[in-house]
């Protein structure tokens, strides 16, 4: 037994050194020491070696079977059988960490263990401890997935990458798989191994240029990053592209994590984001919409005890979050991601965010998830070179940087980056059971001059502006989560007027739609955001921005957002955006809303909107809740709980939103007055008749008696909505039931007399 020591180096005296070989000739390994030549034994000890299980583990020799370990801050390692019996030790090579010896009275491989006495950082010999050795176990990846990983047709790519804590011939421990094709070395590094890179070097997959390694007695929690040692010389530590877990910043190690079980496709969620279904999103971030106690966040476990009855008491069909992907920096919220496997570790575990994903579907609730497949920050330790070369992102700024946003940008031609991310989108949906991704910056995808000036920019091979190789990554994630999982949609935030975004691509992929299920309709928001900013005074000038969006309202299908862009960074609240004092303010957001909800497309309503919140958003503080202890912000949340209300139960409302027969003008041409009428109208019954909802709108201060207006139907129709109701802070002028008479007008052989209340929308339906 070695005696303990305080010196600085407690390791046994190294055996005397060889005889020199003949010029000229290679050094040799010794068989019956398992001794390495002077240039391998440096390129471990300085972890440049880039085959390292062609020299560590077991091996034959030739004339034995030799046993090396590399085992920096080792005092002692003896080699044991399966069974614990003690066959030898190992000796230090030199002034090295390696350890070799000869495997007495063996011929063939067997499984062994290493009992090693390791040294602290005071030099202290501690007591031994049985570990199985990783280099001892023969590759994983299986040769099928090996070709499709490398063919870029791997739809699953996380199934193999990244941490996977598992059995491995009776070995507990951690597979552990990266892709650096360019390196000359990669190890894993972490809580397990003191961040040494020596001591777990990975084995080089030349197939895809995939590195791998079994790590054995690591497991769940054990923080970790792989070491790279670039084309460029550079050693690098990076976090994991593919992992599923991160520590929480401004730490950036990743975690591992086991992961989830799949999710079964669910038909009753399939059928809820339909396109003649009622949409109605409340979009959150999660880190702002409630603090808990000192202002701590809330965790997924308390959101989904909070928001999600929250939601579904206002009548919302999904919740969308801005991006839960691991983030480095608050102020992004999420839109500079570095871990896109990874929820965010701020609110609680990969486990906590599944529980609040299922808490949202038992209350009915769909899920959408912000998707940021359109860049990812400089930072470091993620994926920026990550192997010496522009490896995700493209080697030329003028095609991979984001001016705008200082993030750099995926090369979507180059088929592993493809897998990366289609593979990303499936992840979760499948892992977690998400309803729907809404992609963000669509735009800036789309085109090679977005945001650039002339000579920022290179066209493509046609000599366009089109980035080809972004639309035919969008067209095939499309196809692919809408062949692989068609109950979840695509949703895609696109600001300009690219033809096709809603409809299916081509079998192959080459030409078509790109294939979104929905698309947000920025057009929309911009028109009637600016309509409803000026004083009434001079809307009936600009009366074009209230029903232009009907023009086009049918070439995609649409989501009308009024979502966090809108209400941030200086642009002030929606309600500080009306005109007037606060009771015209009050009145015309309601009378905005209830437009919205009249107007055809799926909706969504940014947190805070929806009781009128006076301040701007800020991603630091909470919502301004106390405000609900008054009544004009509480009248406001009454009319979104009631809009989404007979949204739900009214299917003119929603059932054709994406069909031109779903709607009909009645009345547009009235700007001195700045009224509008419309009807909504649902799919015909077996008799041909269609039920009809009509949208009435005086966006002005004055309330006009006697107005008559044109319908649809004869019969009795009443309020179904009025935004000027007093429960909702409004003055309170409204109609009884309005009996239609034969007296034709706007072109309708029926029509009502009615009032119009005050900056209002009406909705009124027949009985």
């Amino acid at each position: 037994m070695p005696r303990k020591t305080s010196a600085p180096s407690p390791a046994p005296a190294a055996p005397a050194k060889k005889k020199s070989q003949t010029a000229g000739t290679a050094p040799a390994a010794v068989p019956e020491t398992g001794r390495v030549d002077a240039a391998t034994l440096d390129a471990l000890m300085r972890a440049d070696h880039g085959d390292p299980f062609a020299v560590l583990g077991m091996h034959h020799t030739g004339t034995a079977l030799v046993v090396r370990a590399l085992l920096p801050g080792a005092a002692e390692v003896e080699l044991l059988d399966a069974l614990g019996r003690r066959l030898c030790a190992l000796t230090r090579q030199e002034d090295s960490a390696l350890f070799t010896g000869a495997v007495p009275r063996r011929r063939n491989p067997f499984e062994y263990r290493l009992r090693i006495r390791w040294t602290d950082a005071e030099g202290r010999v501690l007591e031994p401890v049985v570990v199985d050795d990783a280099y001892r176990f023969a590759p994983l990846i299986r040769d099928t997935d090996l070709y499709l990983l490398a063919e870029g047709t791997h739809h699953r790519p996380y199934e193999w990458m990244g941490a996977h804590p598992q059995i491995h011939e009776g070995t507990g421990g951690t597979r552990f798989v990266v892709w650096a094709p360019s390196a000359r070395r990669v190890s894993v590094v972490g809580s397990f191994n003191q961040w040494d890179g020596r001591r777990h070097l990975m084995r080089r997959r030349h197939e895809c240029g995939l590195w791998e390694i079994f790590v054995p007695q690591v497991g769940e929690g054990d923080l970790y990053k792989f070491e790279v040692l670039g084309a460029d010389g550079v050693v690098r530590v990076k976090a994991d592209p593919y992992a599923f877990r991160a520590e929480v910043r401004p730490q950036t190690a990743s975690v591992v994590q086991r992961l989830l079980p799949g999710v079964a496709i669910d038909e009753t969620r399939r059928q809820a984001n339909a396109l003649d279904a009622a949409v109605s999103v409340y979009e959150v971030h999660l880190g702002s919409w409630r603090h808990g106690e000192d202002g701590r966040w809330l965790s997924y476990r308390e959101l989904a005890e909070q928001l999600v009855p929250y939601v579904r008491d206002l009548g919302f069909t999904h919740i969308e979050l801005l991006p839960v992907h691991e983030h480095p920096f608050d102020g992004s919220w999420g839109y500079q991601p570095t871990g896109l496997y990874a929820p965010t570790s701020r609110f609680g575990t990969p486990e906590d965010f599944r529980a609040f994903v299922d808490a949202a579907h038992a209350a009915g609730l769909g899920v959408i998830l912000d998707w940021v497949p359109g860049h990812f920050p400089t930072d470091a330790f993620a994926l920026a070179e990550f192997d010496g070369t522009h490896l995700y992102e493209h080697a030329d700024p003028r095609e991979g940087f984001h001016q705008d946003w200082n993030t750099l940008i995926y090369n979507y031609g180059r088929t592993e980056v493809r897998n990366f991310l289609v593979g990303n989108a499936l992840y979760w949906i499948e892992r977690f059971g998400i309803d729907g991704l809404r992609v963000d910056a669509v735009a800036s995808m789309l085109y090679r001059d977005y945001s650039r000036r002339d000579g920022e920019w290179i066209p493509n091979r046609h000599g366009g502006r089109e980035n080809l190789e972004a639309i035919e990554f969008l067209r095939r994630a499309n196809f692919i989560v809408g062949t692989q999982r068609p109950e979840a949609v695509m949703i895609a935030e696109e600001s300009t007027s690219f033809p096709l975004v809603t409809r299916p691509p081509s079998q192959d992929l080459q030409s078509g739609g790109l294939g979104f299920h929905y698309k947000w309709n920025m057009g929309w928001m911009n028109d009637t955001l600016a309509y409803f900013s000026r004083d009434p005074v001079y809307r009936s000038h600009h009366h074009d921005q209230l029903r232009f969006s009907l023009m086009y309202a049918f070439s995609e299908n649409f989501v009308l957002p009024l979502s966090h862009d809108e209400v941030v960074h200086g642009k002030g609240s929606l309600i500080r955006k009306m005109p007037g004092d606060d009771w015209q303010k009050f009145a015309n957001l309601r009378a905005y809303l209830g437009f919205m909800w009249g107007h055809p497309g799926k909706k969504l309503l940014f947190m805070g909107c929806e009781f009128a919140q006076w301040n701007e958003w800020n991603e630091a503080a909470q919502l301004d809740w106390p405000l609900l202890e008054q009544a004009p912000h509480a009248g406001v949340q009454r009319l979104v709980r009631d809009l989404n209300s007979v949204l739900r139960h009214y299917p003119a409302l929603h059932q054709r939103d994406v069909q031109p027969d779903g709607f009909a003008w009645v009345s547009h041409e009235d700007a001195q007055h700045s009224v509008i009428v419309f009807e909504r109208r649902a799919a015909p019954d077996e008799a041909g008749h269609a039920a009809r909802v009509l949208v009435i709108c005086n966006l002005t201060p004055v309330v006009r008696h006697g107005w008559r207006i044109g319908v649809p139907q004869a019969g009795a129709w009443r309020e179904l909505i009025n935004t000027d109701q007093a429960v909702y802070g409004g003055s309170g002028v409204g109609n009884g039931v309005l009996e239609s008479e034969d007296v034709p007008w706007q072109d309708q052989a029926q029509s009502i007399v009615m009032t119009l209340p005050p900056l209002a929308t009406v909705m009124l339906v027949i009985d």
